[in-house]
């Protein structure tokens, strides 16, 4: 069963008024599948804390900036720290050079828009690559 690599900050966790906080749809709608989900994010410590990421419902993986995940090396080493192989995992992200690095080591991933939150676009994807 394929892993779901979730994008932390501008996909899974929003700012909103009252700071940073999960986007309960998207987590609803990644609830809805029993693959094991892991939140990707470049953030160092100040950080985790300040985007609550202390406190997510799945298990956080972090490089702390070194490399970000615009670097193909980010993404090897998380593969490498979970046993995984690219063909194992999807991946989400909101970054156009994330997803191109993430794509440059063999991950199929989906560019996810923040702005519109392309929630039916982002099922279709999951249902069709898992």
């Amino acid at each position: 069963m394929k892993t779901i690599l979730v994008d932390a900050v501008d996909a899974f966790v929003i700012k909103t008024e009252k700071g940073f906080e999960i986007f309960e749809e998207m987590k609803a709608l990644l609830d809805t599948f029993p693959n094991q989900k892991i939140i990707l994010t470049g953030a160092n410590d100040e950080q985790y804390k300040e985007f609550g990421l202390d406190k997510m419902p799945y298990e956080v993986f972090t490089l702390k900036h070194n490399p970000e995940k615009t670097d193909p090396e980010y993404y090897k080493k998380m593969l490498d720290h979970f046993g995984l192989k690219a063909e194992d995992v999807i991946y989400f992200e909101h970054k156009q050079e994330a997803v191109k690095s993430a794509e440059s080591v063999g991950i199929k991933t989906y560019f996810w828009n923040n702005d519109t939150r392309p929630l039916e676009e982002l099922k279709v994807f999951l249902q069709e690559n898992l």
